[in-house]
């Protein structure tokens, strides 16, 4: 078997965040045009940035936790709000916060 052949047996099942390669009219245009950042949109990357920074949380670990979304969930929710929930679950993971310290922020928000 050569490297340009396909690997024989089931076609592996894509991920539900996986949609490279995905022929058009299987799923909704994506804009890809200029759009201006919420002050949601820019907390959220500021948090992510700090962590970072901090060394906290890598954008590995971002994205890691962005694919760990539940696919409904996943559907249902914005780019950035993609981002504070995989922020969320990682700080949670890790110790950094408590589930009590985060219900306490949220209901303060």
């Amino acid at each position: 078997m050569s490297l340009s052949e396909p690997i024989p047996g089931p076609e592996p099942r894509r991920a539900h965040h996986d949609m490279g390669g995905v022929p058009k009219f299987l799923c909704e245009p994506i804009d890809t045009g200029a759009h201006a950042l919420t002050p949601f949109d820019r907390e959220v990357d500021a948090i992510r940035g700090i962590l970072g920074a901090k060394g906290v949380m890598s954008v590995d670990e971002l994205r890691r936790g962005i694919e760990a979304i539940p696919e409904a969930e996943y559907a249902r929710l914005s780019y950035y709000q993609r981002w504070i929930r995989s922020i969320a679950d990682n700080l949670l993971a890790r110790g950094v916060i408590s589930e009590a310290e985060l219900r306490a922020a949220l209901e303060q928000a």
